[in-house]
């Protein structure tokens, strides 16, 4: 029976995506090992490899997260200053979702949504 899915993305640099996931995102850690990184928040687990040749403008790694309360979410990483991808404001959807999209320092699509 399958019971979770947890993405992994890459990652050129560990200090810069604990800043942004940890400082910036308010995620925590859950296990730092050499080149492996996980982090959790509230139901959410992402791992992390460590990929030092990764060019961002070619990294493809992408999720979705579906969220509860997106308005207050998005407004609170305004409010921290955090940048939202320039296509991807909060916005709903042709399929009636609402959602938001962020670039992570690697180039790591995260996209943010909830059923309208």
């Amino acid at each position: 029976m399958l019971k979770a899915i947890i993405p992994k993305l890459p990652m050129r640099d560990k200090a810069a995506t604990k800043a942004f996931y940890i400082e910036s995102l308010q995620f925590s850690e859950i296990g730092d090992y050499g080149d492996y990184l996980l982090i959790r928040k509230d139901n959410i687990e992402i791992h992390f490899f460590l990929f030092e040749a990764l060019d961002p403008v070619q990294n493809y790694g992408q999720i979705y997260i579906r969220v509860a309360d997106i308005r207050t979410l998005y407004q609170g990483y305004l409010d921290r200053g955090i940048s939202i991808h320039p296509n991807g404001p909060l916005t709903i959807k042709p399929w009636g979702q609402q959602e938001f999209s962020l670039l992570d320092p690697d180039n790591n699509l995260l996209t943010f949504g909830e059923s309208s």
